[in-house]
């Protein structure tokens, strides 16, 4: 029963489970009474999302270094009590029930969402496979959740 790291926006897995945004914001334009409906999150997490300035750094990193410079900086709000207490939890919970978590980034690999996996594997977490995105899945921004630069 493992924990999904997904695209918010992206259609859901059968087996997926409820899924968390662990995003600074919701999406913009999209009522708040949609979120689920419309595949973002049913739970909003923004302890897991990094904070507006690391998200602006993480936009702006063109480069591995700058990249590896958020990935630490991230790390280090992830070391706080209250985030570290919460991906203690979800790492239980991975080995009881079957949950998702995600961004709004096209790519996970330049996304927060990859160092949440890797701090969650460093947890023991059950982590599933990567899914293959579906073919429809854009690589630009979701309607609604574009960064502003």
């Amino acid at each position: 029963m493992p924990i999904h790291i997904v695209r918010l926006g992206a259609p859901r897995a059968p087996d997926e489970g409820l899924r968390l945004g662990t995003v600074r914001r919701p999406p913009r334009g999209v009522p708040k009474a949609q979120f689920a409906s419309r595949d973002f999150y049913d739970v909003w997490q923004p302890l897991l999302s990094p904070s507006a300035e690391l998200v602006a750094e993480a936009l702006d990193a063109k480069d591995a270094k700058a990249w590896n410079a958020f990935v630490r900086k991230f790390k280090t709000e992830m070391k706080q009590p209250a985030a570290s207490q919460l991906l203690d939890l979800l790492a239980a919970l991975s080995h009881q029930t079957s949950f998702a978590l995600g961004c709004y980034c096209a790519e996970e690999a330049h996304c927060h969402r990859s160092v949440l996996r890797e701090l969650l594997l460093a947890r023991n977490a059950d982590i599933a496979v990567d899914i293959e995105k579906p073919p429809s899945l854009p690589s630009t921004p979701l309607p609604g959740t574009a960064a502003k630069r």
